[in-house]
């Protein structure tokens, strides 16, 4: 049983958050990502926050985005899984060199981010990449 401080966690552990925009909504998801993925979710908020001035966030699909420029167009996206915190790159395609995840769509990319495998370094740099290409729009 959940109560309204404790968001259910869906199947695979994916926090059930109410569609929101701002940093309130992504930060009740990264407080109720569970285990180890609460702690990269915060530092993947961290990094996003210091390397994108001005950056807007929102949940929606139970997943944070942040985006850049036009309202709801978004760059970048997280989701929980059993065993990883999936990084989506809504044109990911275009980085440099490109993430390793594929997707049916063509431009999308993923980053697969498993417990002590967090390379802040390199998703630094995609995530500075990502932020100056025009936002996917949802």
């Amino acid at each position: 049983m959940t109560t309204p401080e404790q968001p259910k966690l869906l199947s695979g552990g994916n926090p059930q958050i109410a569609k929101g925009y701002g940093d309130a909504p992504v930060q009740a998801y990264i407080a109720a990502m569970p285990g180890w993925k609460s702690a990269i979710g915060r530092r993947i908020d961290e990094i996003i926050v210091r390397t994108v001035p001005g950056v807007r966030k929102a949940v929606k699909w139970n997943s944070p985005l942040y985006g850049v420029g036009a309202e709801d167009h978004w760059f970048l996206g997280i989701h929980c899984f059993t065993k990883y915190i999936k990084v989506s790159f809504f044109k990911g395609a275009s980085l440099d060199p490109i993430p390793p995840g594929t997707s049916r769509q063509k431009e999308v990319r993923y980053l697969d981010i498993h417990e002590g495998e967090f390379d802040e370094a390199r998703f630094t740099d995609w995530v500075k990449q990502a932020s100056l290409l025009p936002g996917e729009k949802m």
